[in-house]
C-alpha cells in the first residue's frame, strides 16, 4: 500500500481524517485542524452500513428473515407491487422505491411505508434512504415484544460486540432516530466497526451483490476487487481490504473526493 500517495489524494479533497489499521494496529493516521481519532464525525450514508449487520443478527435471533415481504409486518403492502417487496431488497435498494430520504429529507417510518413505488420490485436499483426507513418501521415492530427500537438493538447486538460507541444520533421530527443517515462517530470507533465486520464471517452475505446491482450488498459497495466500503456524502469512507486485514478509515469535506481515485492510490505500489 502506498499509504502517503493516499494521504495526499485526501489532502487535496478537505481531509478530515485518515485512520488505517491491520489487525487492530495503526499502520498510519493523520488529522486535520480540529479532528483527531475520538472526535465523533458525521457518517452521512456511511450509516447504512450498520443495517446489513443489524438484519443478519436479527436473521440469527429469529425476529426476521431477509427474503420476507414487508406484507408479513404490514397487511397494506400486500396490494399490488409492493407485495413483492423483501427486506433484502429494501437493504439492496432494490425494492422499486424511487429517489429520495437523504440528509435532511428523511421521512418518519410512517411515511416512508405511504411512499408509492417507482419499479417493479427487484429490476432497478436506486440510491436513497426512504428504503431503509421501511426497514426501520418492520424492524421497530418485531421489537415491540423486546421494548427496543432499532437503533437500540443496533447498539446491543452488533456496535457493544464490536465495541463501538456512537457519539451522537440525529433525532427526527418524530422522536426517532433515521437508519439511513444521522450517525456521529470517532475515526477510532468506526475503525472498531470495520474490523468487527472483517472478521465475523456471519456477515458475508453483507457483501453479496444483487443482480441488478452487483456492486451493492446489504448497505456496503463493492468494488469489484476484493475491497467493500461504506460511503457517505462529502468524502465519508470505510474501506475493508479483507486480502490485508486492513481498514481505513476516511473523513473529509469535499463533493469531488472519488473512492476509486484514492484506492487507486491507496493500493499504488510503495
Amino acid at each position: 500500500m502506498s499509504l502517503e500517495a493516499a494521504a495526499a489524494y485526501a489532502e487535496r479533497h478537505g481531509l478530515e481524517a485518515l485512520l488505517v489499521r491491520r489487525d487492530g494496529e495503526t499502520l498510519y493516521e493523520r488529522y486535520g485542524a480540529g479532528f483527531d481519532a475520538n472526535k465523533p464525525h458525521a457518517l452521512y450514508s456511511g450509516t447504512k452500513s450498520f443495517w446489513g449487520p443489524v438484519a443478519l443478527a436479527a436473521e440469527e435471533d429469529g425476529l426476521l428473515a431477509l427474503d420476507e415481504r414487508v406484507g408479513e409486518t404490514f397487511p397494506a403492502w400486500n396490494e399490488g407491487r409492493k407485495g413483492g417487496v423483501t427486506l433484502r431488497q429494501l437493504l439492496q435498494l432494490t425494492s422499486g422505491i424511487g429517489f429520495g430520504g437523504l440528509g435532511s429529507a428523511v421521512p418518519s417510518y410512517e411515511k416512508a411505508l405511504a411512499v408509492e413505488l417507482k419499479n417493479e420490485p427487484g429490476t432497478t436499483f436506486t440510491y436513497g434512504g426512504i428504503p431503509l426507513q421501511v426497514f426501520g418501521a418492520v424492524l421497530a415492530t418485531k421489537l415491540e415484544a423486546r421494548r427496543l427500537s432499532p437503533h437500540e438493538y443496533l447498539q446491543a447486538r452488533v456496535l457493544d460486540r464490536a465495541s463501538v460507541k456512537v457519539g451522537t444520533w440525529r433525532v427526527l421530527a418524530s422522536g426517532t432516530k433515521p437508519l439511513p443517515t444521522g450517525a456521529f462517530v470517532a475515526a477510532a470507533q468506526w475503525a472498531n466497526y470495520g474490523r468487527f465486520v472483517l472478521e465475523s464471517p456471519a456477515l458475508a452475505p453483507c457483501f453479496v451483490g444483487s443482480a441488478v446491482n452487483p456492486k451493492y450488498g446489504l448497505g456496503w459497495w463493492l468494488d469489484g476487487s476484493g475491497v467493500s466500503y461504506a460511503s457517505g456524502s462529502g468524502g465519508q469512507a470505510l474501506y475493508l481490504l479483507a486480502s490485508e486485514r486492513t481498514v481505513v478509515v476516511k473523513f473529509g469535506r469535499s463533493s469531488s473526493y472519488k473512492h476509486d481515485a484514492f484506492l487507486r492510490q491507496l493500493r499504488a505500489a510503495a
